[in-house]
């Protein structure tokens, strides 16, 4: 289920969502953010790469915030490890 679209691209409640946009889109991984309160799951290994990927297809972009942190994460991690930045959940 799709949460919300940031950039233009589809933040998804599962990790095997996220990871089927991202092979559709000629992408590996995901990263996350985190939607009203909410741990939500975005193809991609980055947000910079999924917004390239996105840019070249039909996607509707809703505005939307998000607050906390970004995590950035390979199919093969877990979503609780890898490297997270504050700011503007991007």
């Amino acid at each position: 289920m799709i949460l919300t679209t940031i950039d233009g691209v589809p933040l998804y409640s599962t990790l095997q969502e996220a990871l089927q946009w991202a092979a559709l889109n000629n992408l590996q991984g995901y990263h996350t953010h985190i939607y009203q309160g909410s741990l939500g799951y975005m193809g991609g290994e980055t947000h910079a790469r999924a917004i390239v990927s996105s840019s070249s297809s039909t996607t509707t972009n809703v505005q939307s915030t998000s607050s906390g942190s970004t995590t950035m994460n390979t199919p093969s991690s877990s979503p609780s490890s890898g490297s997270s930045s504050g700011g503007g959940g991007y």
